[in-house]
Parts: C-alpha cells; structure tokens; sequence
C-alpha cells in the first residue's frame, strides 16, 4: 500500500487534538524546557512557506525535549493589534476586531496543518480583553514608577496615516509601505525611560546565549561613550553651547560648532543676515529621519553667522547648522575637530573651514596636515599645555582642567534615547490614562482595566491631526473613578511593540485574572530556553522586551533579568522571480528556459532569487505544498534547504525530493498489503547495522541540540538507506529509526509506530539511547582468544578503557560459551588488537 499523507496527516492531527496530547503541565517534578516562536502578526496574506522555518525548528526542539524527559512548554499566539490591521479597515471599511479574528482563524488552520505540537490551550493575542488588562497594568506600573512620562518631542509624522512613525519606518522622507510623505514635527507624546535601564541592558548582554552579531547591534545601539561635556560661549550673545565629545583632548583642534537643525538655541544666536538661509535649510533637514542623516553621503550645512569661543585657546570659530550632528545624541552640538574626524573632515573640506591637526599621525610629517582624519591614537600637538602627552594621558588631563576651569565635566552619554511610546491609531491598546480639567493626569484605577478601544466606524485621523479615538466623544469623556470629577480620557494608543514586550510570560499562565502570571508558574517556566525568530527584530523587539523584563524584575513580577536565554535567528527563505527589462514582474507558472536564458513568451527574462513578494508573483503558499507533497515532505524540506541561519532560495523540486524519501522510509516498514512489513523480525541487528544505529542516533541528538537539522536529517537518510539494503530488518531497529525521525516527520512517524505495534502516541516515548563505544567514528576490530586460540571478534571504539573491553568481549556468544564454567586466571589485553583470556584447564 503506498504512502498516503492526504490519509495520514489529518488523522493523526485530530488524534493529538482530540487526545490533547501536546498540553502542557504545571507544577511538574521534571525539569522544564519553554521553547517559543516570535509569535506572528495575522495578515490576511496569511503564511507563506518562509514563515514556517523557524516553527519547524522548534517543534522539532520541543519533540526531542519531550522524548528527553523534559515538560516541555511550547505555545503559540498572535500579535494582533498595528497599523497594518487598521489600513486594511480603512480600505475595505471592515473593522479591524473582523479582520483580526478572521486572519488569525486562517494562520490557525494553516499552522496546525503543519502538525506543530503547540499546546493550543494556552493560545493567546494581545487583543484579548484580559491580555490588554495586564499590558495596561504593567503600563501603571511604569507610570507609578516615573518610567512613563508625557513630553514634547520632535517626530516622524505621517499625515496621511494620521500617525508617528519609529525612524526605521521612514526612508527618503516617506513612509517605507506606502510611500506617503512623512515630515517632521514637535508633538506631546507619551515616553518610557528605557535610558534608566542602559547600563544594565548592556551588562547583562555578557551572560545570553544569543549570537554575537545580535549583541553587537544592541550594544551599539545603546551606545556608551565616556567622554565630557564642555561649555562654549557664544561672541555677543546672552547664550552658550554645551557640547558633548568623546575626545576632550582634542579640544584645541575644535575649528567650529555645528548644531543639529532642530537645536533650539538656533533661533537665539542665528544672526539676521543669515536667518532666511538657516530656516530654509531647517526645514529641508525636518523632512529626513534621524537614520537617513547619519548615513548622507555628502555633508550640507549652513551658517548661523555666529561665532562660538574655544575655552581651551580663545580663539572665534563659527557656529554652523548640519543635519549630520543629531539631536537624540549627546547634546545635539558637537565641537568639530576635521583633523580626527572623518564626518568633520568632510564638513570641513566642503565648506572650506580649518584644519588643525592636534594628534601627531604616525609617520606623518610634523606641522603638515595629513590628507585624512586621524582618529587613531598618537602624541599631542599643537595643544598647549597637553603637547608631548599620549592621548589617553592627555584626555584625562583635559577633563580635569576643563573641571578645575569649569567650562567642563565628565559624562557618560548613550544614543539610546528615551522610547516614544505613543501611536496615533485606532487599532491597539488605549492608555489607561485620565486628563483631568486641571491639567493633572490622572491614572486608572486597576479595577477599571481593561479599557478596550470603542466600537468606531470611521478610523481616520480627525480633520484637525486628532488621533481617530478622539471621535468617540462619549467614550472619550468621562469622570474620574476617584473623584468624581469630569475628564477626558487620553487618545493616543500604544505602539504594537506593547503586547510583544511580555507576551511569552502569559503564555506560562494564560487564563491568570489576578495577576499577569502567578510567582510560581514564574520561577518554574521563565526564563525562556530557546527563542527562534528573524534577525529582523534584533534590536527593537528584543531590546524593548527586555527593557519591560527587567521593570518586571524591579517590581517583583518575575525573578530572572532577562527573558531569553538562547536566541537563534533563522536565515529568510527567498524565491525566484522573473522580470523583464523594464522592471516588470511574470508569474514563474509562465517562464521557461530556452537556449541558456528565461522567456515568458517573446519577452527574456531575467530569473533572479528574492524576497517573496505579491508583486513579484514569487509566494508560495504552503496549503499548496502539503496538498501536493503533505505536511510531512514540507517540514522536512524547510530545514534540509541548508543551515537554519541562512537564506535560502525555495525548490518544489526539493520538496519533491524529500517526498521521495518519505516513500522510502514507509517501505521499510510496510508491505504491499499496507500491513506490517514480512522482512521486520525480531533478530538482533548485525554489528554493521548496530554501530550505524547507535552513530546515528548520537548525530542526530548532537545536531538537534546545536540546531544542525539539515546535516541531522541526512544522518537519517544514511540509516534508512542502510536499512533498504537489507532482506531482513531488526524490529529494535527499526523502531529507533522511527522514533529518531519523528521530531522531524511526526504523522508518518506516528502511523508506523502503530504499525509496529503501539497503540499509543510516540509523542512521549523516550528518545533512543546509544552505546558511546559504537558511536564512536573509530571502530576496531579486536580479536578474542581464550588460551591464545581465536575464539571469536568483537567491535570496540579507540576510546574504550581496559576494563569495557575484556567486559565486551567476554560477552561474545562463542567466547562466552568457552568461558562457560571456567576459572578465567588473567586477563591479556593489547590496546586496540586483542584480548586474550587464560584459563584454568
């Protein structure tokens, strides 16, 4: 009978589910294993086979652990709430509470007919009335602690989405989805004090498990500087400049200021002369987003037409305004130093402004300017009464003179800027937040949570730039619970990066109305032990959720720093496209290769590995796969592609492929009558077979727990092509095979566990052991004699001591035979060639 997956899969999915057979325990005496998914956002795109790599990756973690010994902790749920959810009701006039149920029952169907064993109990999205409660407590919390605080900042403001954007959603001045024009603006914003928690989120970076590449991203982006903060007076001004510099020592090098645009001392100093340029440029420099600053190729600025005073030597330098110089950072002025600056250099060498060098450049001419920034270290020059000091000698000299002085002090500063945590939506969590008519913010009462966003049919923002809540008046005014008095309640909402900062903690305890998650439940489930998802969230969501991690900590909630302890990032899976000359995309159903090179039609093509894309005709759609090749076939080729952490271009026919093997292996074990195969008996495997078992069995163990499935799944095709081979096939055998490919292909895994006699699930059979003396790569052949006569050859590993051997050999059917009985007088053993028993006659 041949291999039916159509027939299989479904049967075994309703046998977990109506069995539960993947929920999940509290309160277990085992250790525990908590493996988790970055839980996705339900489009109504639905997935796409990219999606499901990093979630076979850990359901074959979760299987292994389980058949380990572990309980195994493996949930999964939806991040429901975003802007994307509410474009959608905007264009198609459903609400986004519709669309949002209907997106995730078809993530659903479609995830659970990949076979994951996800304890569906514990299911959750951030939309649930009792989730919002409990992120609006912790969000309480935060604002009781003076972490969460209203302020008026410059943002990215999109005006045809009616809200602020993060920097990294904004390029060439519009909005990355859409295209829409984004500009900059000075708006009243809800902030978290993630910059209390710098040190700490760096600190603690040391003790995860994550991959370095990952840490350093982070780090940077937190950014810690040691340096100073030194005070410029401004020529005929009332005003001074504060600038902040990791090179105090270079200060006799400063030959101007530069300010960022949005500094507010600009519009004090600014000379009238120059005022009409200086504002031009500003608001050219409004329309770009911190990031596109930082990385301009070429340098532009203008002149405020004033000058600044060095401290250090007297001497007049001009204060300019560039859009290379930040606000977020430091003070938003920087002394610039073009010698030992490539960004100052640059400015420099466009404006025609000095060049000083003050750190003499090794093997460079003394009293000559090197034709680019030094900004290594060296000697001093030029610098008066820090001449002839190595820099780090002279920088702390500098600090201490410019504080002696008091133009200067000693500072610490981070990029990492405090979080702007308001959205100007419908779709996400409202702050539990009252204005009352004084002007005094008010906080809800705990009590009153969840506050859920009401029912509106219009969800632009208003006319005059109000976010979309502000329409439902009534909702919108209100009394405070405590005194009675009238308020209005705020209209901003959270950013959907709220619900993904602790969403791995409820699903330790999902259905919990007292408090997020229970203290026990707590120390027993987190941290979490394995995280998958993409590199794509290596710094905001991860930062962010370990910021909210550790007030969680300070508070009492949980009682591990962070909570994650092993990270992996899976590599994106690409597809091929096709696309003309013209840039136009084909449907590769409709491209075919003649003569070396891609047509559609007349028209070449050029066939080209990307990011899977609607416009590129390029998704492929995994309902699609496991309706060819099944669900089993699917998972499989997701990690036998390549490396998880790669990318990797998607090939039905390697799907194809893996089905083949899938046919194989169904062979082995069963006959043309669909019963039980006649070649499967009960015989012990020969020593050939049992050493590639027990070889296997290690591989496969090492590499699942280094996450090396694709070299792990060929160590299965080496066994079961061993396996093929011969007439007749060890029952014991066999039955490791099986349960050794299980993670991997569980349906099939399952029905020929039964065909071999096992009425029970193998969900929770143990994981096979093997014998380290034939696993190991070096195998010998030892020769056994009794009374120097050849008795018989056994197979032992190098490594194997003295004592493991004569105990190896002595268990040999025809030696024991002869020692049956028998006073064994001494034992000879020559290392790796023979074991010689004396006995008595």
């Amino acid at each position: 009978m041949p291999y039916d997956p159509k027939t299989i899969e479904p049967r075994w999915q309703r046998y977990w589910e109506e069995n539960q057979t993947f929920r999940t325990e509290d309160g277990q005496s085992r250790p525990k294993y908590y493996v988790l998914d970055m839980f996705p956002y339900p489009s109504g795109d639905g997935l796409h086979v990219g999606h499901p790599e990093g979630y076979t990756a850990t359901d074959v973690v979760a299987r292994y652990k389980r058949m380990m010994g572990f309980n195994v902790l493996h949930p999964m749920g939806w991040d429901a709430y975003g802007l994307p959810a509410e474009r959608y009701a905007v264009r198609t006039g459903v609400h986004p509470a519709i669309t949002t149920r209907s997106n995730i029952s078809n993530f659903r169907q479609q995830v659970r007919r990949l076979g994951f064993s996800y304890d569906w109990s514990r299911e959750i999205s951030t939309t649930d009335p009792e989730f919002v409660r409990w992120t609006q407590w912790i969000f309480l919390q935060m604002y009781k602690a003076g972490l969460a605080y209203q302020a008026d900042v410059a943002v990215n403001w999109c005006p045809a989405q009616g809200t602020v954007l993060a920097n990294e959603e904004v390029k060439d001045g519009r909005y990355v989805e859409t295209g829409d024009p984004v500009e900059r603006r000075t708006m009243r914003q809800w902030m978290l004090k993630i910059t209390a928690y710098a040190d700490r989120l760096l600190a603690d970076l040391d003790e995860l498990d994550w991959p370095e590449g990952i840490k350093a991203m982070q780090r940077n982006w937190i950014g810690r500087s040691e340096g100073a903060e030194v005070t410029f007076t401004v020529e005929d001004r009332e005003s001074s400049l504060t600038v902040y510099t990791t090179r105090p020592e270079t200060i006799f090098g400063a030959t101007f200021v530069v300010l960022a645009p949005e500094h507010p001392a600009i519009d004090a100093i600014a000379s009238v002369g120059q005022r009409e340029e200086v504002d031009a440029y500003r608001t050219r420099a409004a329309a770009m987003s911190a990031i596109e600053k930082s990385q301009a190729q070429s340098k532009s600025g203008v002149f405020t037409g004033a000058y600044a005073i060095n401290p250090a030597n007297g001497s007049r330098i001009p204060v300019w305004v560039a859009d290379y110089v930040l606000m977020s950072y430091g003070t938003g002025t920087i002394m610039a130093v073009p010698a030992h600056d490539d960004r100052d250099r640059d400015f420099a060498e466009e404006f025609g402004l000095p060049i000083v060098e003050v750190v003499s450049a090794s093997g460079f001419p003394s009293g000559e300017v090197p034709p680019a920034a030094w900004t290594g270290e060296g000697s001093m020059i030029n610098s008066g009464f820090l001449d002839g000091m190595e820099t780090k000698t002279a920088r702390t000299e500098a600090i201490s003179w410019m504080t002696e002085q008091g133009v200067g002090v000693e500072r610490i500063e981070y990029k990492l800027r405090d979080w702007l945590f308001s959205r100007q939506r419908y779709w996400g969590e409202p702050f539990p937040i009252l204005h009352a008519a004084d002007g005094s913010i008010v906080p809800l009462p705990e009590d009153a949570l969840p506050l859920l966003p009401p029912e509106l049919d219009e969800y632009r923002p208003t006319p005059d730039g109000e976010p979309p809540l502000a329409r439902a008046g009534d909702w919108v005014r209100t009394v405070d619970p405590k005194s009675g008095m009238e308020a209005l309640r705020e209209t901003n909402t959270m950013p959907q990066w709220a619900g993904s900062c602790w969403y791995y903690l409820r699903f330790a305890d999902p259905r919990n109305v007292t408090a997020p998650i229970d203290p026990e439940k707590e120390k027993y489930w987190l941290p979490v032990d394995l995280y998958v998802g993409g590199a794509e969230h290596a710094v905001l969501h991860l930062l962010y959720a370990r910021f909210w991690h550790k007030v969680l900590f300070d508070i009492g909630v949980v009682t591990s720093k962070e909570p994650f302890r092993k990270l992996f990032n899976q590599g994106m899976i690409l597809a091929y496209s096709y696309k003309d000359a013209a840039g136009r995309y084909y449907r590769p159903e409709d491209a075919a290769e003649r003569d070396g090179r891609w047509h559609v039609g007349e028209i070449e093509v050029e066939r080209q590995v990307e990011k899977m894309s609607k416009s590129k005709f390029n998704v492929v759609n995994p309902d699609e796969v496991v309706e060819q090749y099944g669900a089993d076939a699917m998972r499989l080729y997701e990690l036998f592609m390549g490396p998880l952490d790669v990318a990797k271009p998607w090939q039905m026919s390697g799907v194809a492929g893996v089905s083949r093997f899938l046919h194989r292996v169904w062979r082995i074990a069963v006959g043309e009558d669909g019963m039980l195969s006649s070649k499967i008996t009960d015989a012990e495997p020969s020593p050939e077979i049992a050493r590639i078992l027990h070889k296997t069995i290690k591989s496969v163990g090492d590499d699942i727990e280094a996450l090396r499935f694709n070299t792990a799944i060929s160590k299965l095709m080496e066994l079961s092509n061993a396996l093929t081979g011969l007439d007749t096939r060890p029952r014991s055998t066999v039955e490791s095979f099986v349960l050794l490919l299980a993670p991997f292909a569980p349906h099939i895994a399952e029905e020929l566990w039964k065909l071999l006699g096992h009425p029970k699930s193998l969900s929770h059979d143990p994981w096979p052991t093997y014998d380290p003396a034939l696993a190991d790569d070096d195998i010998r052949e030892i020769i056994v004699q009794v009374n120097g006569k050849l008795r018989g050859r056994v197979h032992a590993a190098s490594m194997i001591s003295d004592v493991e051997l004569v105990a190896l050999a002595a268990r040999d059917a025809e030696v024991e035979a002869k020692l049956v009985g028998k006073t064994v007088l001494k034992e000879i053993v020559v290392p790796g060639r023979l074991v010689n028993f004396v006995v008595a006659d």
